[in-house]
């Protein structure tokens, strides 16, 4: 090539630098190249927004395919114990963590001077939206981030189509007769779709376990469970095959959310809300009685 032509295709490729966006450039250039992940929420973040190139190492808990929604996705990538001089020997130049890992783990990785970004639980859809950005912002996948964002809003849209067609009440009940009360994703979720939440009825704000004459008493359309099991692996499970339950709560009253798709805020949630608006399509309320 000559040099007139070397410095025609360095002109052009400057000029198409100059061009782009001011924060994708600036993400490119901050854009971490070595993560680990300390907890299963944040393995997921990190495996659905980052390339696996970027990841060195998730979280003890990230093959666990019963809560993560992402395991499928681990494949290589090492699972780490999550001490702390492990993550020294591995270098990363950012390490992703709840603020529920260890406080001396912590503490340990900032002395050290890595960079480390702690998120909160997610406790509504809101919450949820702004750690896919805030992830999408840190590791440089500001474009996935927002598509993914626009997914949770697309599918909350269908939930809500689906809820204004079929109003209903639903009762998210979980082992041995907890429900979530107004303070929880699984609340706001049926809120933002345009549901109703049974057990604001009850007054629980944080969540609470009810009796089984509460709940009959309630007589909520549906009851939203992680899993639909025909026989009692243990007390916490049993109510579910209590004859009054059984009664009140056929296979067509019984809305069905895996655990891994609502333990954690994130692009599974989209997931969560698609599922839930197809089930509450087949849905209809309860004939008041008289």
């Amino acid at each position: 090539m000559s040099m007139r032509g070397f410095q025609q295709r360095v002109g052009a490729l400057l000029l198409a630098l100059a061009l782009l966006p001011p924060r994708f450039a600036e993400a490119q250039a901050m854009r971490p190249e070595r993560v680990i992940s300390l907890n299963m929420c944040t393995d997921q973040l990190l495996l659905d927004l980052a390339p696996p190139g970027q990841i060195i190492g998730l979280s003890p808990f990230a093959r666990d395919a019963a809560r993560s929604w992402a395991a499928a996705r681990v494949g290589t990538i090492p699972v780490l114990s999550g001490t702390a001089e492990e993550i020294m020997v591995m270098k990363p130049d950012l390490v992703v963590s709840s603020r529920f890992t260890k406080r001396e783990t912590r503490a340990f990785i900032r002395a050290r001077g890595i960079p480390l970004e702690e998120f909160g639980l997610v406790k509504t859809l809101a919450d949820a939206k702004a750690q896919i950005h805030r992830f999408g912002e840190i590791t440089g996948n500001t474009v996935r981030a927002s598509e993914r964002i626009a997914e949770l809003d697309a599918a909350t849209d269908l939930l809500r189509a689906a809820a204004s067609a079929s109003p209903v009440r639903v009762l998210p009940l979980s082992r041995r007769g907890w429900v979530s009360g107004e303070d929880s994703l699984i609340t706001d979720l049926l809120k933002q779709g345009g549901l109703g939440n049974a057990a604001s009825e009850l007054g629980l704000q944080a969540g609470g376990i009810v009796t089984l004459e509460a709940i009959v008493m309630l007589r909520p359309d549906a009851i939203l469970i992680s899993r639909d099991s025909l026989k009692a692996e243990d007390q916490g499970s049993a109510m579910l095959l209590h004859p009054s339950i059984q009664h009140l709560f056929p296979p067509e009253r019984r809305l069905v959310l895996p655990e891994r798709l609502t333990v954690c805020g994130g692009p599974m949630l989209s997931d969560a809300v698609r599922l839930l608006a197809t089930q509450i399509s087949r849905l209809k309320p309860r004939v008041a009685l008289n």
